[in-house]
């Protein structure tokens, strides 16, 4: 797992929701969403955005380039 598909999920768990619920109130197909989230797949610039905005942290913190959200 990559760091950004351990971010994902953990801020997944925290906010208790599920894959289908993370993929649906961040505009992202599921399928996609579940990728990123095991590390199959990269989200793109604005996915990755999406994602930021969704669990309330920075791309920055997603991409493990700093340790707090």
């Amino acid at each position: 797992m990559s760091i950004l598909s351990e971010r994902l999920l953990a801020l997944r768990k925290k906010a208790g929701i599920t894959q289908e619920e993370a993929s649906e109130r961040s505009g992202i197909h599921y399928r996609s969403y579940r990728r990123y989230e095991s590390g199959e797949r990269e989200p793109s610039a604005s996915s990755l955005s999406a994602l930021a905005d969704l669990f309330g942290v920075s791309t920055d913190y997603l991409l493990g380039r700093q340790e707090t959200p």
